[in-house]
């Protein structure tokens, strides 16, 4: 993918279809997956090469299932997300919290207390997204790796306008600018893992950074 694509952004880039409060939308648990199962070893396999074992993890917008490799020991795995049931039913969380990143993108977490991140499948709902993306930088240690993951499903009524505007290459361009404008970041790739052949799966796109040096 180039990392030089620019995508055209309008000017309600954060707005939605859907401006209630997203507790209410998540409010029901929902014990699904988001992508078809290709799609999810995909996913698990950008943790296996990006995420050491014995490592502590930061899960975003977590949920009923991490995707992490089954046959990896991490120290810790922290979920956060929005609906309690969800994260009490995630077998590869050691701890969670309950939080709305939409009404308070600060991260309830202590500076460098991590060894690296994921956001899975969720970029797409963030109104405040580099507000997010600079507290991860944060809250996880010089070096450490982010991995960004999404596909071309979502709750459409959710996902902000800027998503609906563009394509998967332009999805991928958004993502690495919030990377840029939020700072701290580094080494920032653009990702095409889609399964193959084309068309008999979910695509899977990613974005992989890592923060800066001490």
């Amino acid at each position: 993918m180039d990392p030089n694509i620019t995508p055209s952004l309008p000017n309600d880039l954060f707005r939605r279809q859907d401006e209630t409060l997203d507790a209410q939308f998540y409010h029901h648990p929902r014990f699904v997956t988001h992508i078809d199962d290709r799609a999810i070893a995909a996913v698990t396999q950008l943790y296996r090469e990006n995420f050491a074992p014995d490592s502590s993890l930061l899960d975003l917008m977590s949920s009923w299932v991490s995707h992490l490799p089954a046959e990896v020991h991490y120290r810790r795995v922290v979920g956060l997300g929005m609906n309690a049931a969800e994260l009490q039913g995630n077998p590869r969380l050691d701890a969670y919290v309950v939080h709305d990143l939409n009404q308070q993108p600060a991260l309830p977490f202590q500076d460098q207390e991590f060894d690296g991140a994921a956001i899975c499948v969720s970029i797409d709902y963030l109104t405040q997204p580099v507000a997010v993306l600079r507290e991860l930088a944060r809250v996880l240690r010089p070096e450490a790796p982010l991995v960004i993951t999404f596909s071309n499903r979502c709750f459409p009524s959710k996902a902000i306008a800027a998503w609906h505007h563009l394509d998967d290459r332009g999805h991928l361009a958004l993502v690495r600018q919030y990377l840029v404008s939020a700072g701290g970041w580094q080494a920032i790739e653009l990702l095409d893992r889609s399964p193959q052949p084309p068309g008999r799966s979910d695509p899977l796109y990613a974005v992989v950074a890592r923060t800066g040096t001490a």
